[in-house]
């Protein structure tokens, strides 16, 4: 595997870390916060959310750096408006919340087929502008873990054959590594049992997961992310995962669309400093990728 990071900040044999940045074509600001961070070596990749406006424009930018990151499908239930009728999710055009996506999803059979068509959507609008399929897929606050969200992925997925196998992510963590962090534990347990049971049925059905889960976080602009982020690197272990939520400041656009504002510029800063290398590197931990991971 390719190393990323410098020699001067590796200290002993390392193991390959995925460190992916979530939520690419919400805004300008975040997309062009995650170009920076990948030019400058500091991720292993990107979901994009392709039914937001700005896919399209910054999708070719994210293309021409497919040779320094990897690029999946953030898959979107919750936020603003599907690319194709749903009439029975979202009967006046807009997405609703999480709360009733994952209870309409578990009792309806007609809502499931409704996001299987949605998923194929986006995973289309994805390789129509980046031009390849997504090689993994995960979900905007984790819509695609939820039991009747994730019958309608596989679904969605065997549309493409048994050649399409994308990395899916897995966000169940152990408890004990989960209280040992100490960061908002409740939060990332509930996530954690939202999951239950998806990595098997993935691995049965021939998807391969990250094993270890790690970012969950308070989006609190008072906390020091940094020192989170050395939280996040604890437990060694290979084909771990941490996911993040840098963008640039300011961003209006992200005002009435989502609510992690605040603590996004300050997630990039500490991403693009050199600290965050040293960290990573003594934690020993180097950035991997998912076709080689």
């Amino acid at each position: 595997m390719t190393l990323i990071l410098p020699d001067a900040h590796l200290s002993g044999p390392t193991v390959p870390l995925l460190l992916i940045a979530d939520d690419f074509g919400l805004t300008p600001a975040i997309s062009a916060s995650i170009l920076t961070l990948i030019k400058a070596g500091r991720l292993s990749g990107t979901g994009a959310m392709t039914n937001c406006p700005d896919w399209a424009a910054s999708a070719p930018a994210l293309a021409d750096l497919r040779h320094q990151a990897d690029a999946g499908l953030h898959l979107n239930l919750t936020a603003l408006s599907p690319l194709g009728p749903m009439p029975y999710v979202c009967p006046q055009g807009h997405f609703p919340g999480l709360a009733q996506v994952a209870r309409l999803a578990l009792f309806h059979r007609a809502v499931r087929e409704e996001i299987r068509q949605e998923i194929i959507r986006q995973i289309d609008a994805f390789a129509r502008h980046y031009g390849s399929l997504p090689l993994f897929i995960d979900g905007h606050r984790h819509v695609h873990v939820l039991p009747g969200v994730r019958s309608a992925l596989f679904d969605a997925l065997a549309h493409y054959g048994d050649g399409y196998r994308p990395m899916l992510r897995d966000t169940y963590d152990q408890p004990w590594k989960i209280f040992a962090r100490g960061i908002v534990p409740i939060k990332a347990m509930v996530i954690a049992f939202l999951a239950y049971g998806f990595e098997s049925e993935a691995t049965r059905r021939g998807y391969p997961t990250n094993q270890g889960f790690a970012g969950v976080g308070p989006f609190d602009p008072k906390r020091d992310f940094a020192a989170d982020m050395r939280r996040f690197l604890r437990h060694k272990k290979p084909r771990g995962l941490v996911m993040v939520h840098p963008g640039l400041s300011p961003d209006p656009d992200l005002v009435g669309i989502d609510g992690v504002i605040a603590t996004r510029p300050i997630e990039h800063d500490a991403l693009m400093s050199d600290h965050f290398l040293d960290d990573l590197a003594k934690a020993g931990f180097h950035l991997g990728r998912v076709e080689t991971v």
